[in-house]
């Protein structure tokens, strides 16, 4: 099968329809809440998709490839600790924030070695890592939250250039990166072809181990990025953080269009299924549904989506295994 993908500067049907969505659930939520269509709710909704936009664009990659990583999540939150020992160690504002990104790749890398190097199958070898992660997110906090951390890093990441917020370009870049790199180079194809199929594209002289570690890390460099701003945005670093974030992540990439089989991506798609997540999310607590039916919402638009997929005959999930058609 030929590799699809859809890149940040093109639409297709799917996107049209979650911007036509976004528009739908914004003058929806603005009627039933006097609170939603206000700056202050939109500035909240914004700075709470920073986070989702940078691991949702690590799992596009993920899922194009024809694999997963469900202890994203996690490795958000022991990146988010080390970003925050750094910060209270009084180190350089720079050094502090690329804590985050090196962390986060270290912890791809010791992905891949599981999934790619053991040949565990990702979605087997990432929850076998969440255990482990969390125990260890525990142990380093030693069952208490790290909090009240200086604001270096939050002045920083909140200053404005020509009126748009510094961490605004900082998204953008990592998006035009990530587009530059699946359109302008071997490595699209090649990721691409792998999600088709990684047996065709091994016989086709693609380096599939390299290619496979390289997303693994990439996402896990982007997730440690996602620390960097959450750190900066709370100042804070709970026990709990990022329990749902796998799942938001997955709910909206494949909302985006990315195939949960590999082998197609779009990057302005995972944008607008982040910010139709978010807004659903946010429109509904306004609404005064509470927080705790958010997973519901995540886990029945994924369902829903793949729900319809199926319908429209363009998957298939026999008892024997995922099939594309």
């Amino acid at each position: 099968m030929r590799p699809v993908m859809n890149g940040v500067l093109t639409r297709n049907g799917r996107e049209w329809s979650l911007l036509a969505a976004c528009i739908v659930a914004i003058i929806v939520f603005s009627v039933a809440s006097p609170y939603f269509a206000t700056s202050g709710n939109a500035a909240t909704l914004l700075r709470n998709s920073v986070e989702l936009l940078l691991v949702g664009l690590g799992m596009t990659l993920l899922l194009a490839m024809g694999g997963i990583d469900v202890s994203v999540g996690i490795v958000m939150g022991l990146a988010a600790i080390g970003v925050g020992r750094a910060l209270g160690a009084d180190l350089p504002v720079g050094v502090t924030a690329l804590a985050g990104p090196v962390i986060g790749a270290g912890l791809g890398l010791v992905t891949a070695a599981v999934v790619v190097l053991g040949r565990v199958p990702a979605i087997v070898g990432t929850l076998g890592l969440l255990g482990v992660y969390r125990t260890a997110i525990f142990v380093l906090l030693g069952g208490q939250w790290l909090s009240g951390l200086p604001t270096g890093l939050t002045d920083v990441l909140a200053a404005t250039f020509l009126g748009i917020p510094v961490a605004a370009f900082l998204i953008a870049l990592a998006y035009l990166a990530v587009w530059l790199a699946l359109r302008r180079t071997p490595y699209g194809l090649h990721l691409l072809a792998i999600g088709n199929s990684e047996e065709k594209a091994r016989l086709s002289g693609i380096p599939v181990v390299r290619v496979r570690f390289a997303t693994f890390i990439v996402s896990g460099a982007l997730t440690g990025l996602a620390a960097t701003f959450y750190v900066a945005n709370y100042r804070n670093v709970e026990m709990t953080i990022g329990t749902t974030l796998a799942l938001d992540a997955i709910a909206a990439v494949v909302l985006g269009g990315t195939s949960i089989l590999g082998g197609k991506c779009s990057l302005l798609g995972t944008v607008l299924g982040v910010l139709l997540l978010r807004i659903l999310q946010n429109g509904l607590l306004l609404v005064g549904v509470p927080s705790l039916w958010q997973p519901v919402l995540t886990g029945g638009l994924l369902i829903g989506v793949l729900m319809l997929e199926v319908a429209a005959g363009r998957l298939s999930f026999p008892q024997t295994g995922w099939v594309r058609k």
